[in-house]
């Protein structure tokens, strides 16, 4: 865990705690349903934890799931996570995750756009 203050216009960090991904147990999103940075780390104990945005905190499941991937192959469990925005191979998951929902929203609106203009006799 990392704490960050800025002085000025210089920012500064301080590792304040490590953990190893080994003792990793589980990751709990707590809420998937709503759009927030909060989630629970649980490893010999459990760690609170607020992500600077529930983006940020998608990515970093991610990554550790990649990392556990790669490296140790372990079965941690993710709980509390949209499975959508958690897998790769979602078209949501690409970096320009907010420009696709936009476009859907824009597709989803001229559907309803042209059914309303639509007379059927």
């Amino acid at each position: 865990m990392v704490k960050h203050w800025r002085v000025d216009r210089e920012e500064k960090y301080e590792i304040v705690e490590k953990w190893f991904l080994k003792d990793l147990e589980m990751i709990d999103g707590k809420e998937a349903d709503t759009d927030n940075p909060y989630f629970d780390m649980h490893f010999h104990k459990v760690y609170n934890m607020e992500a600077y945005s529930c983006a940020s905190k998608y990515t970093f499941a991610r990554t550790l799931n990649k990392l556990n991937a790669m490296y140790l192959k372990k079965d941690f469990k993710i709980v509390n996570f949209d499975d959508t925005y958690l897998n790769d191979d979602s078209i949501w998951s690409s970096s320009n995750r907010d420009f696709l929902v936009v476009m859907r929203v824009c597709f989803y609106a001229s559907n309803l756009l042209c059914l309303s203009l639509c007379r059927f006799s």
